[in-house]
């Protein structure tokens, strides 16, 4: 899949960092919702050796840029239609934390708070 920003971007591309992979769409209002703590959370884990990985499922491609600029993300967004039928995924926002050998750790099938501790301490173990 190619990255918004214009890099081909692929689960390899993670190997030895903690991978969160959130399925999204501008259409979803949750989805909007949990964006900014998702974007503080990235921020936040950055430098630890985790990547957060915004993957929109919308087909309109003016929709990701306008709804990012409004909600300023910060994160690495891609749009791709196939990889979430690979997790099962459809309904959104799903999101699911991988570990530095590509194994799914967590599964979070609804909105986070990604500033909860039990989420930050989750994902600062699998450092």
């Amino acid at each position: 899949m190619v990255a918004d920003s214009g890099a081909t971007i692929g689960v390899p591309n993670f190997g030895g960092k903690v991978l969160v992979l959130n399925f999204w769409a501008t259409w979803c209002p949750p989805c909007v919702q949990e964006t900014p703590s998702l974007s503080q959370f990235a921020a936040q884990f950055k430098d630890k050796g985790v990547v957060v990985l915004a993957l929109s499922v919308d087909r309109d491609e003016k929709s990701l840029p306008r709804v990012s600029e409004q909600i300023q993300t910060g994160l690495l967004t891609a749009r791709d239609f196939t990889v979430h039928a690979d997790y099962g995924t459809f309904m959104y926002p799903e999101t699911y934390i991988i570990d530095a050998r590509g194994k799914v750790q967590m599964k979070i099938p609804e909105p986070a708070d990604w500033s909860d501790p039990r989420l930050t301490q989750f994902v600062g173990s699998l450092l």
